[in-house]
């Protein structure tokens, strides 16, 4: 069996360590474990595309798709595959620097393949234009070792490992349309003993070209039962379903059959995740959902062996293709502790929120946390629009809906200095305060189509006296104290805007979400201005909170 479905008791303990916190957080806006037995899906209703999972004993650790995010690679870790913290990051820097210091929308790390082998945990992913990597650790909460290229070159995608009993190693992986101009095929390599690089050529052991199953991407690698399986997505993102096809040799020939799909139910294109076989003798499938503007959040499916085929979700009279269930019995487990991934932030720490990501390969003048219970960011130097702005710090979107409201403070050095909120995507709206002369201007700027090079509109809703002008500086600055709300509802977003932080007045135009580059919309924070020799301005963000 596939070493990432062992059941490794004697490291449970340990490893459970690694996720331990003083106080779980319990999200206002979304929380899958209903208190009765059952959940609610999605078990985690943000972007995490393309989700992995591997079980050691009681603890179960996921990672998702990253793009060009920073950190990236999420770790996150449950003890009963519903109840999801956020406990680090695999990637800290994205290479070359010369392509990840600037926002790369969509490129970077596709997704993501977790396991565990001898006492580590790898990550393989696949980087469409530099090639396939992997990164490992012995404590997936702290420090991963520095990416490793495996395989350099262009179109591998949605890499993963099965490490078999003989110690050969084997890597499956789908291809990137846009970099080879071919796709929708599955093929098989052998790697060498430590998983760093290719000793083989690649096969083809699946093709979807002309049938139903186009666009098959995304598998997974497994053993079982002396048969060796790999599962993947096929049918297109939003609409597809999940295959599984099995041989008795890794090269195949394979048989396949199609285990998951949309049926009746309300859950659109349920494919592309993860199998886990737990220690209580259960087998699930996590996988994602296509929820267009906000990403496509992780669904929890059962699966129920039928002739030796897994059927994934409910199971039919008939054949082998299961449909997704939306609440469902929670999963055996050794104990179940409410816990959903943080979202607000009251900056009182000295390092950055896991929630949070840079846009772009992290460098010191995007900002710092302080000492004074305040997030430092300062102003991006940039006569481009908000699409070009590597310091943007954002996280995913949480819910369907929810309000985030954020008090902060604006330090202009030199006019057009901004900072404020953001929505992010391929379209794009932000609250931004902007020095203009002495005084400050509310503004809100919308961009659609960003990523086609359109421009930003500007729409000027108040002019605003300083809260505070330095008096003694050897260059003297302007400050306003400024409350930001945005309100959320069923992918419509609006902004709101007090001085006080008590009563706040509905501004700006009521926006329409929109996904970004294969992720979903962003909520957050950015400071912007000009080109040009001036020192730069900065806002200082007392705290950001997700509520109703």
């Amino acid at each position: 069996m596939k070493k990432k479905l062992i059941v490794l008791f004697l490291a449970s303990a340990s490893l459970g360590a690694f996720a331990q916190t003083a106080k779980p957080y319990v999200s206002q806006v979304w929380n899958p474990d209903n208190g009765n037995g059952t959940y609610t899906n999605p078990v985690i209703n943000a972007d995490y595309s393309d989700p992995d999972v591997v079980a050691v004993g009681d603890d179960y650790y996921l990672t998702a798709s990253s793009f060009n995010c920073i950190p990236g690679l999420p770790i996150l870790h449950s003890k009963d595959l519903v109840n999801w913290e956020l406990i680090g990051h695999a990637v800290t820097k994205l290479q070359p620097e010369s392509e990840f210091d600037k926002p790369s929308h969509g490129n970077g790390v596709w997704a993501p393949c977790i396991s565990y082998h001898n006492g580590e945990f790898y990550i393989y992913w696949g980087d469409p234009d530099y090639g396939v990597f992997m990164v490992k650790t012995k404590n997936p909460a702290g420090k991963w070792d520095d990416p490793v290229c495996v395989i350099p070159g262009k179109g591998m995608i949605d890499t993963s490992p099965l490490w078999d009993e003989d110690g050969r190693v084997y890597l499956v992986n789908g291809w990137a349309n846009s970099r080879n101009r071919f796709a929708s095929v599955i093929t098989v390599r052998e790697l060498n003993a430590e998983g760093t690089k290719a000793i083989s050529d690649p096969v083809i052991v699946f093709d979807g070209n002309g049938t139903e199953n186009r666009t098959c991407e995304g598998p997974k690698f497994y053993k079982r039962n002396g048969w060796y399986w790999v599962m993947f997505p096929a049918g297109g993102v939003p609409t597809g379903h999940q295959i599984a096809m099995r041989s008795k040799s890794p090269f195949g020939p394979y048989e396949a059959k199609k285990v998951l799909a949309q049926g009746k139910s309300k859950i659109n294109g349920p494919h592309q995740g993860g199998w886990v076989h737990t220690k209580y003798g259960e087998d699930w499938f996590l996988h994602f959902q296509d929820k267009e503007a906000y990403g496509r959040v992780v669904h929890l499916q059962p699966v129920t062996w039928k002739d030796n085929w897994p059927v994934m979700g409910k199971v039919p009279a008939k054949g082998y293709c299961g449909e997704p269930y939306e609440t469902y019995k929670m999963p055996k487990a050794a104990v179940h502790v409410n816990v959903n991934p943080v979202e607000s932030d009251e900056f009182n720490e000295t390092k950055l929120g896991l929630q949070w990501q840079w846009h772009a390969n992290y460098q010191q003048w995007y900002g710092m946390p302080t000492s004074m219970g305040v997030m430092r960011i300062y102003t991006d130097k940039n006569d481009g629009t908000i699409w070009h702005t590597p310091n943007l710090l954002l996280q995913k979107t949480p819910a369907d809906n929810f309000t985030v409201t954020t008090k902060l403070q604006l330090t202009a050095k030199d006019q057009n200095q901004m900072g404020g909120i953001i929505m992010m995507g391929l379209d794009y709206t932000a609250l931004v305060v902007k020095r203009v002369g002495a005084e400050f201007q509310l503004q809100q700027i919308t961009c659609k189509s960003a990523d086609k090079g359109k421009p930003e509109t500007v729409k000027v809703l108040d002019t605003l006296k300083p809260s505070l002008v330095d008096k003694i500086d050897y260059q003297p600055a302007i400050h306003e104290q400024a409350y930001m709300r945005m309100v959320v509802r069923q992918g419509k977003m609006q902004f709101y805007f007090s001085q006080n932080g008590k009563s706040y007045k509905k501004v700006g135009d009521e926006f329409t979400m929109r996904e970004g580059k294969w992720i979903g919309a962003k909520v957050g924070l950015l400071a912007k201005e000009p080109e040009g020799k001036t020192n730069r301005g900065w806002i200082d963000v007392d705290w950001f909170r997700i509520t109703k």
